[in-house]
């Protein structure tokens, strides 16, 4: 299953991958603005003699062509930085950009991509089929993968995979599991519109804040008695806004929020249940209201033999301790587009290492990675995707 010279090929490069990322994190660009970062993309694989075309307004898409016939398997990897002031004053490679960083992992992810690329690239005439390579922007914004299917990313393409970068995994431990492994992650938005009045004459008025704290309280009602606890959920209020002086009852209140959910049916149901609130306290208070939910990101629903696949992998690769089944996060990625076109699996790769301060949070301005892990990534990318041409149907 594994290829030897795949492994002694990105062994070879390792300081080559990990200057790489380290140019990367330097050099942040947020999302749909990543247009340094698919110049260098396209200028490695020009170098590799790669045919590609870039998406709009960034992004890239690649084919390696095997010297044997077969199928197309997708590899995927984001590229875009966050709205993060960098904490890391002391690391040499910080970022060049105040108010920029890359503090979610994703150059990590674009330099091992890039890595594996490489070496796929030396072996391309033993390849039983195609690689596509899949630079994905505005992964951040829930939105790059949809632009990416829809400039063809995913035409002819039989199973796509993908890497994250995992900072609550000790470095080199890989992490998949059959099913679903990333929640769904929607954004829902609710304004109450009253009557504004002075504080000392409420019976004049109609308090919106007074709506929206009913609101905020009752919904979490939905996840606690509307749904099957069976089907895990999260409804989290993050900003809420209303008034705008201490004697002064506010005219307009407005709150705004996310939704997480791994089930379908749970989904309809919340959405259908945030807006029936926002009704019903409208109407108690006979006030007005808007309601608006999107859809950010699907559910990451493993494939079964592509999730056993990326475990037969590790444990051949890496070593059988290497493996762990990944615990389902709430938290959201927009890879689930990808797999609701095809088959296919993601997996983590731990980068946490106490010594090296690699333990912080994503998003967090102390985010950093312990660069061990870099060399996990880029291979387990190539040895998959040599891996699954090999395949027998």
């Amino acid at each position: 299953m594994i290829n030897e010279k795949i492994t002694e090929l990105i062994s070879q490069h390792e300081n080559d991958l990990i200057a790489l990322r380290r140019y990367l994190h330097e050099n942040p660009e947020l999302s749909s603005e990543e247009y340094e970062t698919t110049q260098l993309i396209v200028e490695k694989l020009n170098e590799l003699g790669i045919p590609y075309k870039k998406t709009n307004p960034t992004g890239v898409i690649a084919e390696i062509k095997g010297g044997k016939p077969g199928k197309t398997v997708a590899l995927r990897a984001d590229m875009d930085a966050l709205p993060v002031y960098e904490l890391n004053r002391e690391l040499e490679y910080r970022s060049k950009k105040d108010g920029i960083m890359h503090a979610c992992g994703h150059d990590a992810h674009t330099a091992m991509l890039l890595t594996a690329v490489r070496a796929l690239n030396d072996v391309k005439e033993e390849l039983q089929g195609n690689i596509r390579l899949l630079f994905q922007p505005a992964e951040e914004q829930a939105r790059g993968a949809k632009w990416l299917i829809d400039q063809g990313a995913m035409h002819g393409v039989d199973n796509v995979f993908g890497i994250h970068i995992w900072s609550n995994a000790p470095t080199g431990e890989v992490s998949s599991q059959v099913g679903p492994s990333f929640a769904a992650a929607d954004i829902f938005k609710v304004t109450f519109k009253g009557k504004g009045g002075h504080g000392a004459m409420p019976q004049q008025a109609n308090d919106a804040t007074i709506m929206m704290a009913q609101y905020v309280n009752n919904i979490q009602a939905i996840v606690s008695r509307e749904l099957d606890p069976l089907h895990p959920a999260v409804v989290t209020v993050g900003k809420m806004s209303s008034g705008i002086r201490f004697n002064v009852i506010a005219e307009d209140s407005f709150c705004e929020g996310t939704v997480r959910t791994f089930d379908s049916e749970a989904r309809d149901t919340i959405e259908a249940k945030l807006e029936e609130y926002a009704n019903a306290i409208a109407a108690m208070y006979h006030a007005d209201y808007t309601f608006e939910y999107d859809r950010m990101t699907d559910a990451v629903n493993n494939e079964e033999k592509s999730a056993k696949l990326i475990e037969s992998i590790a444990k051949e690769a890496f070593g059988e301790e290497s493996f762990k089944n990944l615990v389902p996060t709430m938290g959201g990625e927009d890879f689930g587009f990808y797999l609701s076109n095809c088959p296919g699996a993601f997996a983590t790769v731990g980068c946490a290492n106490e010594e090296k301060d690699t333990c912080w949070a994503h998003h967090n301005g102390n985010f950093n990675i312990d660069e061990d892990a870099l060399k996990v990534g880029a291979e387990l990318y190539a040895q998959y995707a040599w891996a699954y041409l090999k395949e027998k149907e």
